[in-house]
C-alpha cells in the first residue's frame, strides 16, 4: 500500500471513535515496524527501549504500537476493528490485511534480546498536579487515571460529579480539584475541526451550564489537541454566557465537532507550542 493508503485508513480510525487499543491493533498488521518488528528485525542485537506512555494501562505492546513488543492479534482481529468501527479502507489494505502478518508473537526468540523501560507515564502529570495544587490549599480528588471513551459521555459524567461535591460543600471549604488522565476519542459527526480535550470541555461547559464556582482546563500533553495546534480548552461560568454574548451557539458547535472554532472565538484555546513529550490526556476541574 502507499503511505496515502495509510494515512487514509489512520485519519478514519481517529474519526471513528475507536480506542487507541484498538486503532493500534490495525496499524500493526499494516506495518513492518510495529508488532515487534523492529526487534525481529535487530535480531539477535541486543536492544533497549526507552518508552514515554501515552496510552491508558502503560502497556508497553501498544506505546508507539509496541515496536519492541511482542503482540498476539491477527490480521482477522485488525479486520473485526475496522468492521466494528465502520471504517472504510482502501482496496490495498484490504488485500494486505486478508494475507499474513509479520506481527512477532509474544515469547518469539527474536524477542529475547530486548529491554523495555517506561520512564515517563501519564500518571507522573497527574502526581505532579497533585503536589503543587496540595501546596497551594486545594483539596485534591482522582476520577481517574485511565479513562477511555467518548469524550462528550466523559464529560456528562464528570458535569454530573463536580454538580454533585459543589452541592455538598460548606462555606469555608478548601478549593477542590478534580483530575482525571486517560485518552478519549471523538466519534465524528461533522465538519469542524476539534480533538478530544476542546470536545470534553465543550461538553462540560453545556452540562454544567455556567454553574458558579466551577473551572476546568483539558490538554493533550504533548500540546496537539487532534486536528489543530491547539493543547485544549479552559472553560469557567463566564464561558457559554460569552458564547450567546458572540451570536455563537454552543451546542450547534459540539454537535458539528468545531470546539476549537467555539473556542478560539469566546477566548478558551490553550495554546502552548509542541511540549516534546507525551503522556496522554491531563483534565482539571476546579471548585472554589
Amino acid at each position: 500500500m502507499t503511505l496515502a493508503e495509510k494515512q487514509t485508513v489512520n485519519a478514519a480510525l481517529l474519526a471513528s471513535g475507536a480506542p487507541i487499543s484498538q486503532m493500534n491493533t490495525v496499524r500493526k498488521h499494516l506495518s513492518r515496524v510495529k508488532g515487534g518488528q523492529l526487534a525481529a528485525a535487530a535480531h539477535p542485537a541486543r536492544m533497549l527501549a526507552l518508552m514515554i506512555s501515552d496510552v491508558p494501562g502503560d502497556d508497553p505492546a501498544f506505546i508507539g504500537s509496541g515496536p519492541t513488543v511482542g503482540d498476539a492479534s491477527t490480521p482477522a482481529d485488525a479486520r473485526a476493528v475496522l468492521e466494528r468501527w465502520q471504517v472504510a479502507v482502501p482496496d490495498a489494505v484490504t488485500a494486505a490485511l486478508a494475507g499474513g502478518s509479520g506481527v512477532v508473537p509474544p515469547g518469539d526468540a527474536r524477542l529475547s534480546g530486548v529491554t523495555n523501560v517506561i520512564y515517563a507515564a501519564p500518571s507522573q502529570s497527574l502526581e505532579a498536579a497533585t503536589g503543587m495544587a496540595r501546596g497551594m490549599g486545594c483539596e485534591v480528588r482522582s476520577l481517574g487515571a485511565e479513562l477511555e471513551g467518548e469524550a462528550r459521555e466523559v464529560a456528562a459524567a464528570q458535569a454530573a460529579e463536580a454538580l454533585r461535591v459543589r452541592a455538598g460543600r460548606k462555606p469555608g471549604d478548601p478549593p477542590l480539584l478534580l483530575l482525571s488522565g486517560g485518552e478519549l476519542t471523538v466519534t465524528r459527526r461533522g465538519a469542524g475541526v476539534g480533538g478530544p480535550n476542546a470536545e470534553f470541555c465543550l461538553a462540560l461547559a453545556l452540562a454544567l451550564d455556567g454553574a458558579p464556582g466551577i473551572h476546568a482546563i483539558a490538554c493533550d500533553t504533548d500540546g496537539v489537541d487532534g486536528a489543530a495546534e491547539v493543547a485544549g480548552a479552559v472553560i469557567g461560568p463566564w464561558t457559554l454566557a460569552r458564547a450567546r454574548a458572540g451570536g455563537i451557539d454552543a451546542a450547534a458547535a459540539l454537535a458539528a465537532n468545531d470546539a476549537h472554532g467555539f473556542f478560539a472565538a469566546v477566548g478558551g484555546q490553550v495554546v502552548t507550542g509542541p511540549t516534546l513529550t507525551n503522556v496522554n490526556d491531563f483534565r482539571a476541574i476546579l471548585l472554589v
